[in-house]
């Protein structure tokens, strides 16, 4: 079964970039990338494609992505799954919230793409 990676983020711009910078596992390792451009959609493909990275926006319109990340966490099906909140809120009690939600890491936007690709290599186990 091949490895993929999610993408949730109302902002096109922001969904484009991460895919542009995620492309390079596409083309090296064949990892799929995905994504979603609200918290519904996005837990639906989680439900359904089982991604081992999700980079996951914190603001959304409808579900938010401390829901996503509780609703993940909390659904035993769904073990495995890391979770990285993305944010331009870069306080304390925002990425302590994050991580008690369930999420692996929180990073504040804008973020360096360099340091997302090597995370995900590192969590895909492919560095």
């Amino acid at each position: 079964m091949g490895q993929k990676v999610l993408i949730v983020d109302d902002e096109r711009h922001i969904r484009s970039l991460l895919e542009q910078t995620l492309e390079d596992l596409e083309d090296e390792y064949g990892v799929e990338v995905l994504t979603a451009s609200d918290g519904e959609e996005g837990l639906a493909l989680i439900r359904a494609e089982n991604p081992q990275v999700v980079f996951l926006d914190v603001m959304m319109p409808g579900m938010n992505g401390y829901e996503v990340c509780r609703c993940v966490s909390h659904d035993s099906g769904l073990n495995g799954i890391n979770i990285i909140l993305l944010t331009a809120k870069g306080q304390e009690i925002d990425r302590k919230q994050g991580i008690e939600m369930g999420a692996l890491r929180y990073m504040t936007k804008p973020f360096d793409p360099d340091e997302i690709l090597n995370l995900a290599k590192e969590l895909l186990r492919l560095s």
